[in-house]
């Protein structure tokens, strides 16, 4: 598996600038681990924090240009390998994705649903609408590909009701924390093609620092039992999101290190 590094450094809806120092901590952490060179895309800017039109019509510009990035991953047969600031910069990374591999499954850990639409989401946040974008829910501008059949949510305990409804019909499949995950992982996984997306959130709180904090989420242990079984499969790309540089209380830095080391089995093996 020859890997291609990358580090979103752009706007994407963010709330505060911890992201940016998250993703380049993320990234430099793997460029030790990989012996990879690092791409950067972007370049950080005061957040604005405000509505996701705002916030995609500020975005743009640096998601096609991560958009691009994909394309020319995937052109010369590389696999992706990607952190990101926020959880919004998928609208870019997955609709490439789907062009390049159509059958692979995209399975979404994160601690929220982020299948709302414009029209179903109360509060806005473009975050909120990062996974519907590619899968057609809402037009971005970025593309889409993503057949609903193909996505697989793991860890989403704050839901909204249309995220919920989706669920519950099994619209969605979604694959819970608790001691059935990793059967559960399995029988939705099969022996499809796998790209993983990490929203440091779906962690337990305090173990990384995130922008939101959720109660009973993933212990390390159980994130690398994750890893573990979906590096079992071909596994066409992994990005993380949403690990900050610093602890917002604290100030002191995070460490990426045990990060890295629960989702080696994706990109060591």
């Amino acid at each position: 598996m020859m890997l291609a590094l990358t580090v979103f450094q752009g706007r994407a809806g963010d709330h505060n600038d911890r992201g940016f120092g998250g993703a380049a901590a993320v990234g430099a952490e793997w460029q030790h681990r990989l012996g990879l060179s690092a791409t950067t895309v972007g370049t950080p800017e005061p957040p604005l924090s405000t509505d996701w039109r705002t916030e995609l019509t500020a975005a743009a510009p640096t998601l096609e240009a991560m958009s691009q990035r994909y394309e020319d991953i995937y052109t010369a047969g590389q696999t992706p390998v990607t952190a990101l600031t926020r959880c919004a910069v998928a609208l870019a990374t997955l609709p490439v994705m789907a062009r390049f591999h159509q059958d692979a499954l995209v399975v979404w850990f994160d601690a929220h649903g982020d299948i709302n639409t414009p029209e179903s989401s109360s509060t806005a946040f473009l975050g909120g609408l990062a996974l519907s974008g590619p899968m057609g829910l809402w037009d971005s501008g970025l593309g889409s590909g993503i057949a609903l059949a193909n996505v697989v949510l793991g860890g989403a305990r704050d839901l909204d009701p249309f995220e919920r409804h989706l669920i519950d019909e099994g619209v969605v499949r979604h694959v819970p924390v608790g001691p059935g995950l990793l059967d559960d992982l399995d029988a939705a996984v099969g022996d499809r093609p796998v790209y993983f997306h990490l929203d440091c959130d779906v962690l337990e709180p305090g173990l990384v620092p995130t922008d939101y904090r959720v109660p009973n989420g993933l212990s390390l242990g159980e994130l690398r039992g994750v890893a573990s079984r979906l590096a079992e499969n071909a596994v066409v790309g992994v990005e993380v999101a949403e690990f900050e540089g610093t602890w917002a209380k604290s100030g002191d830095p995070g460490d990426a290190g045990p990060l890295l080391d629960a989702l080696a089995p994706l990109v060591e093996g």
